[in-house]
């Protein structure tokens, strides 16, 4: 919140993590203190800016490469979202519905000088998505195989793979720890 209260023009927060680990309920408990700050707020879900299925599904629908690589149309993403919001003070708010596989149509919308944008998803570190501050949501590949629902599982080495990769540990600002979600840790930061 320290980045957030001092900075004078408008913020991009990221808040990253798998599914079980509920990335959205944390962006949207920093609403309201950011509100209380002064600050208006705007949330972007990075699952509103998916690829169309016949993209996402071109190898399968449980392909994890696929999942990890062509699910998210993150050039979109930073373009219309995050580039946008900081340099115009506008964004596009959703981009693709999922289930009916089209256009939302979405307008732009316009924001103030003192802005704070929060976006949630998966998979979103190492993607070149320009953000001030970045928060990963982590837990040990045990609790996650054991959060993750049965139909989704073919997702996990997909986040295996993420973890290797990205090592989305060390590049985000910040890393909560969620094995206990009753007891978050903070890692590292101090925002």
């Amino acid at each position: 919140m320290r980045l957030v209260a001092s900075h004078d023009g408008r913020v991009r927060v990221l808040v990253d993590g798998a599914p079980p680990t509920r990335p959205a309920d944390l962006a949207d408990a920093l609403v309201d203190p950011l509100r209380a700050l002064g600050r208006p707020v705007s949330r972007v879900h990075a699952d509103d800016f998916l690829r169309p299925a016949s993209v996402r599904f071109e190898h399968g629908r449980h392909d994890p490469d696929a999942y990890l690589e062509d699910r998210l149309d993150a050039g979109a993403l930073g373009r219309e979202v995050l580039d946008l919001f900081a340099s115009r003070g506008r964004f596009l708010p959703t981009l693709w519905d999922a289930v009916a596989d089209r256009s939302t149509r979405a307008a732009y919308v316009d924001v103030p000088g003192r802005a704070v944008l929060v976006l949630d998803g998966s998979l979103l570190l190492g993607r070149w998505l320009d953000a001030d501050l970045t928060v990963h949501l982590t837990v040990r590949a045990a609790t996650l195989a054991r959060r993750t629902p049965e139909q989704d599982r073919w997702t996990l080495p997909a986040f295996a793979r993420y973890d290797a990769e990205t090592t989305p540990t060390q590049v985000a600002d910040v890393v909560v720890h969620v094995d206990d979600p009753r007891h978050p840790a903070l890692a590292s930061g101090g925002w």
